[in-house]
């Protein structure tokens, strides 16, 4: 802290809350609750906590919490109160054991600073080899730690406090050893080891406020509602647009407002002990926190199967005149439900663990603490403004700023500025193209709904290095497949997602299908095998080398944690009686232990009406699926769960198991595209969903959520949305014009559609023995070559410096190729300069500021655009009101606005086609 802010005791106008005092252990649920109320009507001041700490000690602590910014010490902020508390009671001894658990539990974990790990390093060292007693520190300014090596301590003064070394993010340095072990152990065994969960959690919690209540039903069913149409109505959109869960945060919150100010006050008996409330007092962030997830099944995205159904009844595709409603409904519940059901048998590896940080999770809940914690205010590098403010002014900006790169000056948004340097050079926009092209650009947007696609103030700074890296890597291979014309690829677009028949042209299914949608080889012998482009090509092999490479390195590096969680899985079917909590000390566990759990039963439940619903549909419906295969897709999920979910916990990234599914089922029931598709939409979307509910229960366990609550209102969030989907992609289908058209002017080209209809019919009608045996052999090496890559990858990362590997994650390097097919670099490129601007430089110069503000930076802007497209599009471009000028139409000229491949086929390929002869097609 400076010198002219330093801290001075003020007089006690109250007594101490004794309600905060417990002297239990922090192993105990009690020691970590608080009467909520009590604090915050009587908040205390600096000279009323710490009572056995120096001035010059309180002000040390401050700092580390950064606290030091307050602009008043008069009315500290409860956790900081509460964390004065625990390191007065905390004995250093119990504080070193702490901390060498911790040492031991986070050695190699990447999401604790390096900074942290060394400080805690330090004091455990320190202790075991200079320490006797606080006075005789006094005496020593220098310690022998374990590996010989020099430890410089120095005792705590007013100078040490005036330093401009941060105890966050400056060089580790013992100046008070007795304060900072405590200090550090306090922090990890009552609050996080994470600076970014700190920055959006308590660490404590009140049982006793309300949570499920009359008004988070209310408020949850209409914006879950609202948020299913929007959603579903943008997913086909490219790129798309989503109602972000932080804009139904913003409204959440004046709609509880609303409802504690208009209902009425009454106590409505229903049955023996239930009482329903409609009003109990002020709307609080544990309601707020209740109603987001309610709405968080729609959050962002839509039901995979979505695009199943879209692919099956739309007549660019299958034009199945046999897929209704009533096979839509059970198609949906089913796989919607299957998630569910997986989630609750997950949570002992997925949820509990500590180091399922969930960083996907984190803005959220920032916002949610902004909208319904007073914060005290502070003074942070010069910013005084609250964190509520900064949201809304931010998200005013965004809102505004979005009508000129999405509608006024869309140029912006694909500012494709070398491609129009000579429109008419196609090797310029193979290279560089935003539209068609690969994307290499180094200023390739001022949009942030393309700055955002990688979460760049979400995900940590080393995701998207990695990603990057792989995004590089794919970008060289391209090149190398296209210009090479290895497999006819330079006959075809570079890009794109689409299958294409031997002359170029896009490939249709209905072409080579019978009229129960399957294989007809006369059909076939008539046009030909489809065909890849380069990108979809080298996407495809990644994928392949993915699987057998993340299974080995995920098991390989992590085979303790994923022994513990197959362990923790079998006993939570064996012993479903046994607590769910049991094994999990870190404090956030702790403090779930005081509310009822979910019954394994209870999930297990969902999961079996889940696959009765399958089994309707398969049986009902001319689906020409076999019952295994969706016993199968269940197998493949259990099997892939554990590694799956673990990196996705720990990372933020994710990939799906369609690609494996559609690769196995192509050979099990050849020439059958129905069968393939819903089997994948079943492997992928178990998955999807799982680890969708898994967000859910992993904010409910930060946010201090009963577990029953959160379950009760994921089950009618996913009722209700899933009806709402369906009733707007059927309207979709028929309502709007040229709907899946690559060339919609309202940018519906569906490619997530495109990429599932394309999947379909090469892996499933055309199937993957024609694929590997003939048209693309070497695809088959993948899965080799990533088995044994796996094994360099761990030594690597066991063996190798460990200041350069730690943040090493090559399965993210690996998914950077599959980013490819339709997007490209200039979607992904600008996340990294906003992740190294906020997710490294500032987060390691100003942590304070970035613990107050980023979350919610990244929450505005998101909410902006989101709510800006929405009225944009409805406004200005529903009703076709376009501005037609050189800014708006530059991004559609030359090679780059409709890109095609360099060879023509009927021009130079043999015959006026490419690839196998007539008459011996594969």
């Amino acid at each position: 802290m400076n010198s002219e802010k330093t801290v001075h005791p003020v007089a006690s106008t109250t007594a101490p809350i004794t309600s905060l005092h417990s002297a239990g252990s922090h192993l105990q649920t009690q020691d970590h609750e608080v009467n909520l109320d009590a604090i915050l009507s009587n908040p205390l001041s600096i000279g009323e906590v710490g009572t056995t700490l120096t001035d010059t000690q309180k002000n040390y602590v401050l700092k580390r919490l950064h606290f030091d910014a307050l602009t008043s010490f008069e009315d500290l902020p409860p956790e900081c109160t509460f964390i004065f508390e625990k390191i007065e009671q905390m004995s250093t001894q119990e504080a070193v054991e702490i901390l060498k658990d911790a040492i031991k539990e986070h050695g190699d974990d990447v999401n604790v600073k390096e900074h942290d790990l060394d400080l805690w390093k330090e004091l455990v060292d320190y202790n075991a080899h200079g320490f006797h007693h606080p006075d005789d520190e006094k005496k020593s300014e220098s310690s022998i730690d374990e590996k010989g090596h020099q430890v410089k301590v120095s005792t705590l003064s007013h100078d040490a406090e005036t330093s401009s070394n941060d105890p966050s993010t400056g060089r580790p340095e013992i100046v008070d050893w007795d304060l900072q072990v405590r200090l550090e152990a306090v922090l990890v065994a009552y609050w996080s080891p994470y600076p970014e969960v700190r920055a959006v959690t308590l660490p404590f919690d009140d049982p006793s406020i309300p949570v499920e209540t009359f008004r988070v039903y209310l408020i949850g069913i209409i914006w879950t509602a609202i948020g299913a149409v929007i959603n579903q109505f943008f997913t086909e959109r490219q790129p798309p647009i989503t109602l972000d869960m932080a804009v139904v945060q913003v409204f959440l919150y004046p709609s509880g407002l609303l409802c504690e100010w208009i209902l009425p006050k009454w106590k409505i008996k229903l049955w023996k002990n239930w009482v329903i409330d409609l009003n109990p007092g002020p709307y609080n962030f544990k309601e707020q926190m209740l109603a987001t997830l309610f709405c968080s099944v729609t959050g962002g995205s839509t039901s995979y199967v979505s695009y199943n159904i879209l692919m099956q009844k739309s007549e660019l595709f299958y034009d199945n005149k046999w897929v209704d409603f009533g096979y839509q409904v059970l198609l949906i519940l089913s796989t919607n439900f299957l998630g569910i059901g997986l989630a609750g048998l997950i949570r002992k590896f997925a949820v509990y663990p500590i180091q399922a940080v969930w960083p996907s999770i984190l803005p959220n809940l920032a916002l949610n603490k902004a909208l319904l914690t007073k914060s005290k205010k502070q003074n942070i590098n010069g910013w005084t403004i609250s964190g509520y403010s900064f949201f809304f002014i931010t998200f005013a900006a965004s809102f505004l700023y979005f009508w000129v790169p999405d509608y006024l000056f869309q140029a912006l948004s694909n500012f494709s500025w070398l491609a129009w340097i000579k429109p008419s050079n196609q090797n310029l926009a193979i290279v560089t193209g935003f539209m068609g092209g690969l994307g290499l650009n180094p200023v390739s947007t001022f949009d942030w709904n393309i700055i955002n696609r990688n979460k760049p103030l979400t995900y940590p700074f080393y995701n998207q290095t990695n990603m990057i890296v792989g995004m590089f890597i794919g970008f060289i291979t391209i090149i190398g497949v296209y210009y090479s014309n290895y497999k006819w690829t330079k006959y075809l677009p570079i890009n794109s997602n689409g299958l294409f028949t031997n002359t170029g042209e896009p490939y249709s299914v209905r072409a080579v299908v019978n009229e129960n949608s399957l294989f007809d080889n006369e059909k076939y012998q008539e046009i030909g095998p489809p065909f890849y482009s380069a990108a979809n090509l080298v996407l495809y092999g990644a994928f392949f080398l993915i699987y057998p490479f993340h299974f080995v390195y995920e098991f390989g590096m992590q085979y303790k944690q994923m022994w513990h969680a197959m362990k923790g899985l079998g006993a939570a079917l064996k012993n479903w009686r046994k607590s769910t909590y049991e094994g999990f000390n870190d404090p956030h566990s702790v403090m779930m232990r005081a509310y009822p759990e979910v019954p394994e039963w209870a999930y297990l439940i969902i999961l079996v009406i889940s696959i009765v619903l399958a089994i309707l549909c398969v049986k009902v419906y001319p689906a020409e699926t076999p019952v295994w295969g969706i016993f199968f897709a269940l197998g493949i999920n259990f099997v892939f769960l554990i590694p799956l979910t673990t990196v996705y916990a720990r990372t933020g990234f994710s990939f799906g198991l369609n690609v494996l599914v559609e690769l196995i089922v192509g050979y099990a029931i050849p020439g059958n595209g129905l069968a393939l598709s819903f089997i994948k939409a079943l492997g992928y979307n178990i998955d999807g969903q799982a680890q969708n509910f898994i967000n859910d229960l992993k904010q409910g366990h930060y946010a201090k959520l009963p577990p029953r609550a959160t379950y009760r209102v994921q089950l009618l969030s996913i009722l209700i949305a899933s009806f709402i989907q369906l009733a707007i992609l059927n309207y979709q289908i028929t309502g709007i014009k040229n709907y899946c058209d690559p060339y919609n002017t309202q940018k519906f080209t569906c490619p997530n559609t495109r990429t599932f209809y394309s999947a379909s019919v090469l892996w499933g009608v055309i199937g993957p023995k024609k694929v590997f045996d003939n048209l693309y052999p070497t695809l088959k090496w993948c899965f080799l070559i990533g088995f044994l890559l796996a094994f360099p990858c761990i030594a690597l990362k066991k063996w190798g410096p460990q200041k350069y590997v730690k943040t090493f994650e090559p399965a993210i390097v690996i998914g950077g190729i599959l980013n490819y097919a339709p997007y490209n670099l200039s979607y992904y490129i600008p996340s990294v300069y906003a992740s190294f601007a906020f997710m490294w430089y500032i987060k390691n110069k100003y942590e304070a500021w970035w613990q107050k503000y980023n979350y919610l930076l990244s929450s505005g802007l998101s909410a902006g655009v989101a709510f800006s497209s929405i009225i944009i599009f409805f406004a200005v471009m529903y009703h076709e009101k376009d501005i037609n000028w050189w800014g708006n139409t530059v991004v559609y000229t030359g090679y780059d606005g409709d890109m095609v491949g360099s060879l023509n086929a009927t021009e130079s390929a043999p015959d006026g086609y490419f690839g196998p002869r007539k008459g011996h097609f594969p």
